[in-house]
């Protein structure tokens, strides 16, 4: 979470300080202010409206103006600056429900949201998921993400390692839910698009039909732009088309996602390239007015070692997916050896092995713990019968008869780099040895060509090859284009590509409008503020992250079925139970805090809480000694922690996880609830320790003035959330 200032809650406590010191004497300027601090208290409490700013600027422009005390004119003039200047920031709280300092409580982003690069709501679509309503999930997911399907199925999931559940045990399986309800929303229909606005009658051209140009494409097109997508391939869907292959990503996933799009009128042009069959130009004078451009990386690094050119077989990994996607079936060779760590790496070993190889061998140069891959990835290969070389070193492809049949390598030692917290792999002399090869794929990075995009001559580029771009709009240097994705970030993933579309379609949206841009990135925006799905302390607990079912290993090294075949409904409704719901939970420990310094109870031991320090929780030991006296409650300053009184009894519960519940004594003559009997025992030693003469009766505190009796009940606070 940032830790800069937030000029909310700067504005919030420099108000509220005024008005405590008394500087402002005057009645009616008084009223004002403390209108002011009302409006700016509710930006800063999600319960701010689209017409609080403007009231809120009204009201500053009174005192401002105010004559004859120059205190109140003085306070109107800062809180007037603090507008102007930061007038996006209080726009932004009020329009996303979100600080991204954290410092205004309710508005603190859960760390899952904050961490995704589409700012997707994930604590709001996973208690929909365990409330069993997907087709309202994949709305909110959708809002931020048009590829859920996509996504809960080949995500790199930052969502999950930034999960406060992982300090716990594991992070809840936010990806696989994703996946889930998807897949349900479809099989029942419910899968909709949402309502379009008006058509503006203004064309936008997207270049490229990878996840983000589409993503792009999609937003615009909900905005009422006219769009169309020009595509150099014969598919829709880009790199995670013809780059990810079927057994983790099948083809009628992204075409039914693709659809969707299409179902809002975006029209897609195949076998279109840009530069070639449509130019600039051209397009201009179609009356396109803005350019999206999402070429992707499509140009693959070279081993760069002797033989490489010399000898068939040997090939980079970006094509040969992608000609396995568009119809190849022969295995590439007998005996294969993929020279990479990275997901392409893994991706072309097993779809080798799937297309008939005999042998599969994955030459990396460092050793596992390094491998970039995705670790789920690297087991499912290892399972699958792919062997792993690691510490190798390519030097020179060896053949005969101009066909590859080895690999020459060294093996190689990890020393330490200066200047680099990586180890880097370091030849070793004297190891050479020959992988026996008949094909060899390279996967060891990938570019961007840039060929096609010779015509946007007055767009700036970095020393990386790609595009120059703000990062806020998206616009490149070249007005009226934009750009995201590879082009931008380099070989990426899929959500940053998608995160990068729908920044690029609202940055073109204000420039279609004469709006000026953003000068800040944008804060992801909370959709919702659902109740907390509601458990025991010991179903918290001792509920565990489902195993991923996984196709028959045999089917896996022949076909190219779907590998992970996704939760089933209960599993996937329990897993969402697993939920810390960190969108009102700040982890902030005043609740420990209150109670072990305050209280001197100390029975809220939630070690999750310390980020860098995570020590064991256990919420079903919190009973033990907690005597439900509601002061973490009264002290929780976003209402996660919560103590309420039902049927008889005292619950206390954090996010809707049950951690205390004991029945209430009633006063011995009116029968008024007073507290549980711990907590009554508590206030008894404590009246004791001051010298207040025990009873054995429990009057409240209207009885115990009645009978003029000395009763541990002078010593309970009128409400059960207050500290005594």
């Amino acid at each position: 979470m940032n830790s800069g200032s937030c000029p909310v809650s700067e504005a919030l406590i420099e108000l509220r300080e005024r008005l405590d010191k008394g500087v402002l004497s005057h009645p009616r300027c008084r009223t004002i202010a403390e209108q002011a601090l009302g409006l700016i208290r509710d930006i800063a409490w999600a319960r701010a409206g689209q017409d609080h700013l403007e009231a809120l600027e009204g009201l500053a422009e009174q005192l401002a103006a105010w004559e004859g005390d120059p205190s109140c004119s003085e306070t109107g003039q800062h809180l007037k600056s603090a507008l102007l200047e930061h007038h996006e920031a209080f726009a932004s709280h009020i329009k996303t429900k979100n600080c991204p300092t954290g410092q205004c409580v309710r508005l603190a982003p859960a760390p899952c949201q904050m961490a995704c690069p589409a700012g997707i709501d994930v604590p709001t679509y996973v208690t929909l998921i365990g409330m069993g309503r997907y087709d309202e999930a994949i709305s909110v997911i959708r809002k931020d993400n048009p590829f859920p399907w996509v996504c809960g199925l080949v995500c790199t999931r930052p969502c999950e390692f930034m999960c406060v559940r992982g300090r716990m045990d594991e992070p809840v399986a936010i990806k696989p839910l994703k996946a889930f309800a998807a897949e349900r929303a479809f099989s029942t229909l419910t899968y909709n698009n949402p309502p379009k606005a008006p058509d503006k009658g203004r064309k936008v051209a997207v270049i490229g039909a990878g996840p983000g140009g589409m993503s792009c494409a999609y937003y615009l097109a909900v905005m009422g732009y006219q769009v169309t997508v020009f595509e150099d391939l014969p598919v829709a869907g880009g790199m995670i088309m013809v780059g990810i292959p079927r057994y983790r990503l099948p083809r009628e996933v992204i075409d039914r996602e693709v659809a969707m799009i299409e179902e809002l009128g975006v029209e897609i042009k195949y076998n279109t390239r840009f530069g070639r069959d449509v130019t600039f130009a051209s397009l201009q004078e179609e009356g396109y007015e803005a350019f999206f451009v999402a070429v992707g990386a499509h140009e693959a690094y070279s081993l760069s070692i002797p033989g490489e050119k010399d000898f068939a077989g040997v090939r980079d990994a970006i094509a040969f997916l992608k000609d396995v996607a568009l119809g190849e079936r022969h295995a590439p060779g007998k005996h294969v050896v993929v020279v990479g760590g990275g997901n392409v790496a893994i991706d072309a070993a097993r779809t080798s092995l799937r297309l008939g190889a005999r042998s599969v061998t994955i030459a990396y140069r460092r050793d596992k713990d390094a491998m970039p891959a995705d670790h789920e990835e690297v087991e499912q290969a290892e399972q699958e019968g792919i062997h792993f070389a690691y510490l190798t070193i390519p030097v020179e492809v060896k053949g005969e008869n101009g066909h590859a049949t080895g690999l020459k390598c060294l093996k190689a030692e990890l020393v330490a780099k200066p200047g680099s917290d990586r180890m880097a792999p370091l030849p070793i002399e004297g190891s050479e040895f020959v992988m026996e090869a008949d094909a060899i794929i390279a996967a060891i990075g990938q570019k961007v060509d840039d060929s096609c995009l010779a015509d946007l001559t007055a767009v700036d580029w970095t020393h990386r090859n790609t595009l120059c771009v703000n990062s806020v709009s998206m616009e490149t240097t070249m007005p009226g284009v934009f750009a995201a994705g590879d082009a931008v970030t380099g070989p990426a993933t899929v959500i940053e590509a998608i995160g990068g579309g729908k920044r690029a379609a609202q940055g073109i949206d204000r420039y279609l409008s004469d709006l000026p841009q953003p000068k800040t990135p944008p804060v992801p925006v909370r959709r919702s503020m659902l109740p907390h799905l509601q458990t025991s302390a010991e179903t918290k607990m001792t509920l565990e992250r489902p195993e991923m079912p996984l196709l028959f290993l045999d089917r896996r090294r022949t076909t190219f079925q779907q590998v992970e075949l996704g939760f089933d409904e209960a599993a996937a409704k329990e897993e969402a139970r697993r939920c810390l719901r960190c969108d009102v939970c700040l982890r902030c420990g005043k609740c420990v805090e209150v109670c072990r310094d305050r209280m001197k109870v100390n029975a809220l031991e939630l070690g999750y809480f310390d980020f860098d320090h995570p020590v064991k929780t256990d919420f079903r030991k919190i009973q033990e000694k907690c005597i439900l006296c509601g002061a973490c409650a009264t002290n929780c300053p976003t209402g996660a922690m919560q103590i309420r009184d039902e049927d008889g009894w005292r619950v206390l519960s954090l996010c809707g996880t049950r951690l205390n519940r004991a029945p209430l004594v009633q006063c011995s003559m009116c029968k008024e609830p007073l507290g549980t009997e711990r907590y009554l025992e508590f206030v008894k030693n404590r009246a004791s320790q001051g010298g207040v003469p025990a009873s054995s009766m429990y009057l409240c505190v209207n009885c115990a003035r009645k009978t003029g009796a000395h009763s541990v009940s002078e010593n309970l606070p009128h409400n059960h959330g207050e500290t005594p």
